[in-house]
């Protein structure tokens, strides 16, 4: 079975492909790599822009010294009742915990190291998504 974040992130890349190809007015049955695509159109990535946002709002979000709501909302751990069964579902912070480990809140305070593990971050996507 396929994680659904990485379904949604194949239906992104199907779905801006697909707009791509229509500005640049070329078919499917012409059987032009993607890549040749995207290099003529410019256009960035978006389910690896959408994770650059996503690692860089992590940072800020870490940086932030109140109790402001997205702070708590991002440290919240629901343990109310019985959990369900299966598998748990992914929460937003998860795909930083498995590249940062538990404690990424702590290396969020450097933002010079912070941004230059975003490229790893990125490059980590990248590769998932070959």
């Amino acid at each position: 079975m396929v994680p659904y974040q990485d379904y949604i992130g194949n239906k992104l890349k199907v779905a801006q492909r697909a707009m791509e190809r229509k500005i640049l007015g070329i078919k499917i049955k012409d059987k032009i790599p993607c890549k040749n695509i995207r290099q003529q159109t410019h256009i960035k990535d978006v389910v690896l822009f959408a994770e650059r946002q996503k690692w860089n709002w992590a940072g800020h979000v870490a940086r932030m010294s109140d109790n402001r709501w997205t702070k708590r909302a991002t440290e919240w751990q629901p343990r109310i009742g019985k959990r369900s069964r299966g598998r748990q579902p992914l929460r937003w912070r998860d795909s930083i915990v498995k590249a940062k480990g538990r404690l990424w809140h702590r290396e969020a305070g450097d933002r010079n190291r912070w941004r230059l593990d975003a490229e790893g971050y990125i490059l980590q996507w990248m590769d998932e998504a070959s």
